[in-house]
């Protein structure tokens, strides 16, 4: 025989009794729905151990789909109607639903209008700022490796111990620029420079930071490198290039690195001593180095491109380590597929750790207060 359903009246009658202690009966409820739900077995997997379950799942073959069908399960209500298990877990669901939404209050304050509109500001001011750099990288390819140095040897300066060091732009003080272990990397802060003066003159949020400046020009610097790769795989066709890397390539992957904009710059040159000079240095000079911020054999593999002018005379180099060894080849064999997938996401990922090492970065930076119209003055 067919249990009675429950009636609009009823659903009424049954709601304003559990309204008296919302917060308690509204906890219950939800227990006793979790219970419910906790004896369901997943509908793709059925199970003949759970065949007391109230659930009979029989996967039919449907053009490829799997449907479920449910066997009914009465419940009693506290007055003595009867329901079927559906339409007392809609009823739980309707109930514990309008407490959590009548407390979202605070949380969908968070994202006002204000957030909103400094979001659109930096998003924009970013797309501006990779515009000037990837012009500016252009014209001047002979300096790729060097901004790519330039940007690890202002970012591995990073001491865990005292937390000071970082990408903080202090590479750009002469101080440090002159050191032994930037030597050549003068040409590539000049370049960098000039790209500061047309990026300031059109930001309406004050001046970008030298420590995103180098950071972010690294990030173009990669950018146009991986579309490079991607138009020789296509025989020097810009045009099928462009679209294989926009197909296959990972540009998706730099969401983490484009939401760290905001570092702060040192007025202080960092610490002598704690960047060897790559060109001399041996592996186990570079490994202690590299372990020293947090890296292994994996990352300072993958950022060969970074260590000299000459990324394969590097990666020979490398690969005398037994440890360094197999990233190196996994990493070159990655470079000869079409979408690079393994060294492009890998390189980012690192890239992304290395250029956010010690900052504290201000998600506020280079926004700008909107004029406000005074609607008083418009003309209807």
């Amino acid at each position: 025989m067919t249990p009675p359903k429950i009636t609009s009246h009823q659903t009424q009658s049954l709601s304003l009794s559990l309204s008296i202690t919302t917060k308690s009966i509204t906890r219950s409820l939800f227990d006793m729905a979790l219970s419910f739900l906790s004896t369901a077995t997943s509908p793709l997997l059925p199970s003949p151990s759970h065949s007391h379950l109230p659930f009979s799942i029989t996967p039919k073959n449907t053009n490829g789909n799997i449907r479920c069908h449910k066997a009914a399960e009465e419940f009693t209500a506290p007055d003595g109607f009867r329901s079927d298990r559906r339409d007392f877990i809609r009823l739980c669901g309707t109930i514990v639903g309008t407490e959590v939404v009548a407390n979202l209050g605070p949380l969908t304050g968070m994202a006002s209008a204000a957030d909103l509109i400094q979001r659109g500001q930096r998003s924009q001011f970013l797309t501006n700022i990779r515009g000037t750099l990837y012009t500016a990288i252009k014209g001047h390819p002979e300096l790729i490796p060097s901004i790519l140095t330039l940007a690890l040897n202002d970012a591995i300066t990073y001491d865990k111990a005292t937390k000071t060091g970082g990408p903080n732009g202090s590479i750009r003080l002469s101080s440090e620029l002159n050191r032994p272990e930037n030597r050549g990397l003068s040409a590539a802060m000049n370049l960098l420079e000039e790209a500061k003066k047309d990026i300031d003159s059109y930001s309406k949020g004050g001046p970008i930071s030298y420590a995103d400046l180098v950071q972010f020009a690294a990030q173009s610097t990669l950018k146009r490198t991986f579309l490079e790769a991607a138009i020789q795989k296509c025989g020097g066709n810009e045009e099928k290039g462009n679209l294989l890397y926009t197909a296959y390539g990972s540009n998706g992957q730099w969401g983490l690195f484009d939401r760290q904009f905001g570092r702060s710059d040192s007025q202080e040159p960092d610490p002598e001593g704690r960047i060897p000079q790559w060109d001399k240095a041996s592996v186990q000079e570079m490994k202690d180095k590299f372990s020293a911020i947090g890296f292994g054999p994996r990352q300072l593999a993958v950022m060969s491109a970074f260590l000299g002018p000459d990324q394969l005379a590097t990666e020979t180099l490398l690969a005398s380590d037994p440890e360094v060894r197999p990233w190196v080849e996994k990493y070159q064999r990655s470079r000869e597929t079409v979408s690079q997938t393994d060294y492009q996401v890998d390189l980012i990922t690192t890239l992304t750790k290395m250029s956010s090492l010690g900052q504290q970065i201000n998600y506020e930076a280079y926004t700008y207060p909107v004029k406000k119209v005074d609607f008083s003055k418009l003309k209807l």
